[in-house]
């Protein structure tokens, strides 16, 4: 079989890399409208209109593709695949507004280490040499961002590497659905479940949005569609070689942005520790491609 010319190769990375700048953008976006609207809306409303908004995109893409594509035998994993992804949302937008933006993302890098070590646990994959190397990595990485004993810890940041595991847990769920139903389906029933979660536990404190808040509450909720959506195209079009250092850009992105408009104190540690999870994750990447 003809190898494909060089040409078309660099077509897709190139492709591959600027839908992961989609991504990095999305999600710098979203972590700015969830910080806006916490000047006077709780995290659980913030969540029900992210979901809200998250379904009427889906309703309209399902509109054109038709219903077909939605369907689901296996309702009870969407259902703990939601429920963890909802406990994550929630520990990630309480860590926004308790944390440097940086270091929210920092710890959030920390995902594909629980991943890894989930996977082993439930699905049987196998802890490789380049995995155990990840794990080693991201534990230290880990160390060196919270500095524990050196009088720079701080609590929400326990929160937000729960929030990392309940993301990791999520994304075993969807290995596991991606065998059977499609990235449309995950994201419906990503907004049916989640909604009336975030409706009960939004009715005892809610606020009345402001009309000012409506371009972060379609920040948030389209941000979280267009971030999914980016990465699952770019990891289509290029080797996750090429798309995971991308992601890693949004990390200096949203140091700026902390310190540009939020006043947030430049961190070099957060940067460091991150580096020392993202070489792990290279790592481990590159040895299972070879």
């Amino acid at each position: 079989m003809r190898s494909p010319p060089a040409v078309d190769l660099q077509s897709h990375v190139l492709r591959g890399v600027l839908w992961m700048l989609g991504a990095v953008l999305s999600f710098a976006a979203m972590a700015v409208a969830v910080r806006e609207l916490q000047r006077h809306m709780g995290s659980f409303e913030i969540l029900l209109l992210r979901s809200i908004v998250m379904l009427a995109i889906v309703g309209v893409m399902i509109a054109k593709s038709g219903t077909a594509a939605v369907r689901t035998q296996r309702l009870g994993l969407h259902v703990l695949r939601n429920t963890l992804h909802f406990a994550g949302q929630y520990f990630w937008v309480y860590s926004i507004g308790a944390l440097a933006l940086a270091t929210v993302f920092a710890i959030e890098f920390t995902m594909p280490v629980w991943t890894a070590l989930l996977a082993a646990m439930f699905l049987g994959e196998r802890l490789n040499q380049g995995r155990i190397v990840q794990l080693v990595l991201g534990l230290a990485g880990v160390l060196i961002i919270l500095r524990p004993g050196a009088g720079f810890f701080q609590l929400a940041a326990l929160v937000m590497i729960l929030g990392s595991m309940c993301y990791a847990a999520t994304m075993v769920c969807t290995k596991r659905l991606s065998a059977t139903d499609s990235p449309l389906a995950v994201l419906l029933w990503m907004s049916v479940v989640q909604m009336p979660i975030a409706l009960v536990a939004a009715a005892t404190q809610w606020t009345a949005p402001l009309a000012v808040d409506a371009p972060w509450i379609l920040a948030i909720g389209t941000g979280s569609f267009t971030a999914h959506y980016c990465m699952t195209r770019a990891m289509t079009l290029a080797d996750a070689t090429v798309v995971v250092p991308i992601d890693f850009i949004r990390l200096p992105l949203i140091a700026v942005v902390g310190a540009l408009f939020y006043a947030e104190p430049f961190d070099p540690m957060v940067i460091v520790g991150a580096a020392v999870i993202f070489v792990g994750t290279y790592y481990s990447l590159s040895r299972d491609k070879r």
